[in-house]
């Protein structure tokens, strides 16, 4: 299992989540609950609190963890399926933005001008992008809340 973490943590990384944070999602990910406080984080991953704090606040960031914080309870960091829907869609609305900003840049650099052909291109593509990837992100949510079937022996 120790194995499995540190390649799902590398996969992580080259997508370019920074280390610890990848860290702190495998773990996250790989527990059955799919939550884990700051203590169980710092000592499943041999790492202070203050790096797990970071680290979540990142991924909070990022949309890719929540916090519960169960009546009288510590504060728990959570990854569940719909994180996996929410992070593609930050990732849509955030392409959708560069495409807007792109598409102001035009008029600043004067249309018809090389740049402003390029921003031009630019904000048509990602406007393509983003909403490919809204569209697919709804279409493929139920999958995030099927069952796989049972093997049948």
């Amino acid at each position: 299992m120790r194995e499995y973490e540190e390649t799902l943590t590398t996969v992580f990384i080259a997508s370019g989540t920074p280390r610890m944070m990848a860290r702190v999602m495998a773990c996250l990910t790989l527990t059955d609950s799919g939550s884990l406080t700051a203590a169980e984080l710092a000592q499943r991953l041999d790492v202070s609190p203050a790096s797990v704090s970071k680290a979540v606040a990142f991924l909070e960031s990022q949309g890719l963890v929540r916090r519960e914080r169960p009546e009288g309870r510590r504060e728990r960091y959570v990854v569940d399926d719909d994180i996996w829907h929410q992070s593609m869609m930050a990732s849509a609305l955030s392409t959708a933005q560069v495409a807007e900003t792109s598409r102001q840049g035009v008029d600043v650099m004067g249309r018809g001008t090389p740049a402003a052909t390029r921003l031009e291109n630019v904000a048509r593509y990602l406007d393509f992008i983003s909403e490919a990837i809204t569209r697919a992100a709804e279409q493929a949510r139920e999958v995030l809340y099927t069952k796989p079937e049972q093997e049948q022996l």
